[in-house]
């Protein structure tokens, strides 16, 4: 009961006009699944008067903007993977993010160096491993090629942008040449073909195929706590360790984020809303909603038991630079062939 009280108060605090604010409004970009964004969409409607038109765009987001061009509706893009912020700063559709909130509330190694994104929440790339058939209680990203695991690991697509962000972590740690030699490694340990999503490696964990795999935080939190007992039988069937780099630095993390449009029409507005959902009372919603890392805040209880996660400090404009290179690896090493 506390937390919609504060929430009113941050709320009233920061939008003391906000029954003048009737005819404003901010129109968002959007890959994300609509459950996933629209609770706190609808929540700063609720409190500031404000109108959030959302377009859910599945794929073609930059180039649909760009096509617009000075035309175009759109003040905000909110996208997951450091990769796919990336691509909208290399499109050209972004411009930067002025704001003193931002740049307290937002840790620097998770914005922009030049403010064109922001992150919104964490996701960390953890590892599942079978609570019946692995007694391990600590790895490291390098483990995933060591021979002990032969036949063992499952995983998604070395293209899917979460696993292109691990490898250009890898070559940031380590250079191409290890990298390349680790993607052999972890090839010649895979239990399958890779394939599916992240909740496969949960499933086919609780099947027998596999013992391990690298996989997203959140998906623990959805799976565990799903509607459907099949999802539950593969969220249990698993525990989860936090891995690191050799160097010890912390477990390798994602985001989710935003970026403001380079023709924005209501700039002004677009910026008050990503300072609404980098405040920490909102931040609360997105742990509670989708069992992602807040930027600052408690993670749900779900998350919140299975450890505590120190986040790599290598810095995502780092990550992002390696991302071409990752994915010449994979297809240089036949990784998902």
């Amino acid at each position: 009961m506390k937390r919609p009280l504060a929430l009113a108060a941050f709320a009233a605090c920061l939008f003391p006009l906000a029954a003048s604010a009737q005819t404003k409004e901010v129109n968002i970009y959007t890959t994300r699944e609509p459950g996933l964004i629209q609770p706190m969409l609808d929540e700063y409607t609720k409190k500031t008067g404000v109108k959030v038109n959302s377009i859910f765009v599945k794929e073609g987001l930059a180039e649909r903007v760009k096509a617009e061009g000075a035309n175009s509706p759109a003040d905000l893009m909110i996208m997951v993977d450091i990769g796919n912020l990336n691509d909208l700063v290399e499109a050209g559709i972004t411009q930067p993010i002025v704001s003193e909130i931002l740049d307290k509330e937002v840790p620097k190694h998770l914005r922009d160096a030049d403010h064109n994104w922001t992150s919104l929440t964490l996701r960390a790339r953890v590892i599942y491993v079978s609570k019946d058939r692995v007694k391990d209680t600590a790895i490291t990203y390098e483990d995933l090629a060591d021979p002990k695991w032969k036949g063992k690991v499952c995983i998604r697509s070395g293209k899917h942008p979460y696993n292109i962000a691990l490898i250009a972590a890898f070559i940031a740690k380590h250079g191409e040449a290890e990298t390349e030699k680790w993607l052999d490694g972890v090839k010649a340990n895979l239990a399958r073909k890779p394939a599916g999503g992240d909740r496969d490696v949960a499933r086919d964990i609780l099947g027998g195929i596999c013992d391990i795999g690298p996989a997203n935080s959140y998906y623990v939190g959805l799976m565990r706590n799903s509607d459907k007992p099949e999802d539950r039988a593969w969220g249990e069937a698993i525990n989860v360790l936090f891995p690191t780099f050799s160097d010890k630095a912390g477990t390798q993390v994602n985001v989710s984020g935003a970026a403001l449009a380079k023709n924005a029409p209501n700039k002004a507005e677009a910026i008050k809303l990503l300072e609404f959902l980098a405040a920490p009372e909102v931040q609360q919603l997105y742990a509670d909603k989708n069992y992602e890392y807040p930027i600052v805040g408690d993670v749900h209880p779900t998350i919140k038991a299975l450890g505590t996660l120190k986040p790599d400090s290598l810095s995502l404009t780092e990550i992002a630079k390696n991302r071409k290179l990752a994915a010449d690896l994979v297809d240089r090493t036949g990784f998902d062939n």
